[in-house]
């Protein structure tokens, strides 16, 4: 049985776009990251970012975050990848009754993240830094 060209050009793009949306899918954030801060006034060092992507803060990449690390204590957060940005937030425990997180700010795509940008927001202060993180799995 003999099948018109067009049928078959069409049912190979079909099955491209299925693949691709496949694969696109089974790309996960899961995992242990190291991460290491520089330029920062209180946090300069390495830690580690666990991320369970599981698609439970509204995005398709998202989930829960905990870091480890003597410089990034913490009590869990959350992450979401929004536009090939992730921004992952994690509470602290300030011993003082003021509020205290650590955000970490990258570029992020294809189960990759770059590096971007520390921020520790305690009681209304700032503290910056350069992020840098390292192969998943790497923690």
């Amino acid at each position: 049985m003999r099948f018109p060209k067009r049928i078959l050009i069409t049912a190979a793009a079909t099955l491209a776009t299925v693949v691709s949306a496949s694969a696109a899918m089974a790309l996960s954030y899961s995992g242990r990251y190291p991460l290491t801060v520089t330029h920062s006034q209180f946090h300069n060092g390495t830690g580690c970012l666990m991320l369970t992507d599981d698609g439970t803060q509204g995005w398709p990449h998202s989930g829960q975050a905990s870091t480890v690390g003597r410089l990034f204590p913490s009590n869990g957060g959350s992450f979401q990848l929004i536009n090939r940005i992730l921004v992952a937030t994690v509470t602290q425990s300030s011993g003082t009754g003021l509020s205290a997180s650590l955000v970490f700010t990258a570029p992020a795509g294809n189960g990759n993240i770059g590096n971007g940008v520390f921020e520790q927001v305690y009681g209304g202060e700032f503290d910056s830094g350069v992020l840098v993180f390292g192969m998943k799995g790497g923690c």
